[in-house]
């Protein structure tokens, strides 16, 4: 029976941690099978994809190859109830619906208050640390004879089986057994009162990050803005685009009339109407193109707005508006001001000081630390004990004893950190490199900034230049296709003429078109640059 005990518990051990493993390798058969062979998921009645290996029979039939089943829980958002349909929304409108209703602005909003909570969870250093505990258990042992040794547990088993065989007055061969139940309950607190700056510093990291945050918070409604703009500014070209080419159709239309009466008066010929109906298959080929464009734009708009692609709204006509040509040239004190206006170069640079900071904490972990502790317990229990006699007996004696223990302790001591295998160290390194990186960052921010505030600069002036000539070209080619149509149609020009007229008016209307709304774009794009741009973005 000893030899039996002796292994039985080693081979139970085994045995269960044999059966724990091959759980864990069971895992392997909710993943796919083969490399080269579809994943057959476990799927819900309604598509959803769970966990776990699938059940054949259940759910619904999965479909063939490597596609996945369709979730029915997920689909396309309606509509945006509150937009109308007939109403025209200007800029100023769209981005007040768009910094409410797309998810960038809700998710760094979150990001800010995390920032904010963390601040405050920091500041608890400063506070003692209180926690309540109780503990409590029973026990029971029970003896059919001979008196019950304890010789295993050293000297104190031995006295407690002497009080209790005195407490009984058992001898031998008599039955016994014994059972007690006790609680502790225990209020213990811990307060860190002096660390040489630690808390402090990890306050004031916490304090930058948080501003970082408020700022990223604001660049990301200045994103929204932007983007925004863009996408109204790129539709509103695309829809003038769809305009200008159907203009182009109605033109070429024209000139086909025109090559056909002049067939038919025996003026013309068959090679200047198959000309002329070529140049309108042309323009109708552009105007579908173009059509197709404006409706990709408007999607792009619903996009950034953060609104459902489906809901259908009207922007302002905002073409022909006039444009300011001055030259006004950013001097280097408006530079330096729109630089340091900037969000990304504000975070950056509160990211820089917060870095400090977590240098100054790692430093006070080389220092002592002065602390203070203290612990209230009230202890109590009970044991009962009872004996039985031999067959035949009428007597029970019988024991209880109780207690009931109130104790507190308060400790003050020191902390000195004397060897930690150079972890220490090692941290207060790494916090250097990040503040290093930090400083760097914050470096190359501000000159990616000051080239972006150029660039934008150059950009406006290059599209405000091409709108000018654009406007000239398009006088120009306006009036050289209104002679060489009216030449033509009077029997005077030739189809060629004509043709390559309307073909240059149109190409001068989508040049001066598209150089009118890349100057308003480019001029939002210097005020992003800049850090300026607003709501009421001019339009």
């Amino acid at each position: 029976m000893m030899h039996f005990s002796r292994f039985c518990v080693p081979l139970c051990g085994t045995i269960t941690l044999l059966l724990l493993c091959g759980c864990a390798t069971e895992a392997l058969e909710t993943a796919p099978e083969r490399p080269d062979t579809p994943w057959q998921p476990n799927v819900s009645e309604k598509g959803e994809l769970l966990p776990g290996k699938n059940r054949a029979g259940r759910g619904l039939n999965l479909p063939a190859g490597f596609t996945l089943p369709a979730n029915q829980t997920i689909s396309p958002r309606a509509p945006d109830a509150e937009i109308s349909s007939s109403h025209p929304y200007s800029l100023a409108e769209l981005l007040d619906i768009a910094q409410s209703s797309n998810p960038t602005t809700r998710i760094a909003w979150n990001t800010a208050r995390d920032a904010a909570l963390a601040v405050g969870i920091t500041r608890t250093a400063y506070l003692p640390h209180l926690s309540a505990t109780v503990v409590g258990g029973y026990t029971h042992q029970h003896n059919n004879g001979g008196n019950p040794s304890l010789s295993n547990a050293g000297q104190i088993g031995a006295d407690a089986n002497a009080l209790i065989n005195q407490a009984e007055g058992l001898t031998d061969g008599v039955r016994n057994r014994n059972s007690g139940s006790g609680e502790v309950q225990t209020l213990s607190m811990e307060w860190l009162l002096f660390d040489f700056g630690k808390r402090e510093a990890i306050i004031n990291a916490a304090k930058q990050a948080q501003l970082a945050n408020n700022i990223l918070f604001t660049a990301a409604h200045q994103k929204v803005i932007y983007e925004v703009t863009l996408a109204f500014y790129t539709h509103a070209a695309a829809a003038a685009r769809v305009g200008l080419v159907q203009q182009a159709v109605n033109n070429a239309h024209a000139v086909e009339a025109a090559a056909e009466m002049r067939l038919k008066q025996g003026q013309g010929t068959i090679v200047d109407v198959t000309q002329a109906r070529q140049m309108t298959a042309q323009a109708e080929l552009q105007l579908v193109q173009a059509q197709n464009a404006a409706e990709n734009t408007y999607l792009e708009l619903m996009t950034a707005m953060g609104i459902s692609p489906n809901t259908r709204l009207q922007t302002s006509d905002i073409s022909n508006r006039p444009l300011t040509m001055a030259d006004a040239r950013l001097t280097e004190d408006m530079v330096r001001q729109a630089v340091a206006q900037r969000p990304d170069v504000l975070a950056a640079y509160a990211s820089a000081k917060a870095s400090q900071n977590r240098i100054a904490a790692a430093k006070a972990e080389f220092l002592p630390k002065v602390f203070v502790s203290g612990n209230v317990a009230y202890t109590t229990g009970r044991l009962a004990l009872s004996s039985v006699p031999g067959v035949g007996s009428d007597s029970s004696p019988t024991l209880n004893l109780s207690t009931n223990n109130f104790s507190s302790l308060i400790l003050g001591g020191i902390t000195v950190p004397v060897f930690d295998g150079g972890m220490r160290a090692a941290v207060l390194k790494q916090v250097k490199n990040q503040a290093d990186s930090a400083q760097a960052l914050l470096r190359k921010t501000v000159d990616e900034s000051v080239k972006q505030i150029i660039v934008a600069e150059n950009g406006v002036h290059a599209s405000l230049s091409a709108y000018t000539a654009a406007t000239k070209l398009q006088t120009a080619s306006q009036t050289a296709f209104d002679a060489a149509f009216a030449a033509y149609r009077n029997g005077v020009g030739s189809i060629t003429q004509a043709t390559m007229a309307q073909s240059g008016l149109l190409s001068a209307q989508l040049g001066k078109s598209d150089a009118y709304y890349a100057s308003l774009i480019a001029a939002s794009s210097l005020a992003f640059a800049t850090g300026s741009i607003q709501t009421a973005a001019p339009e």
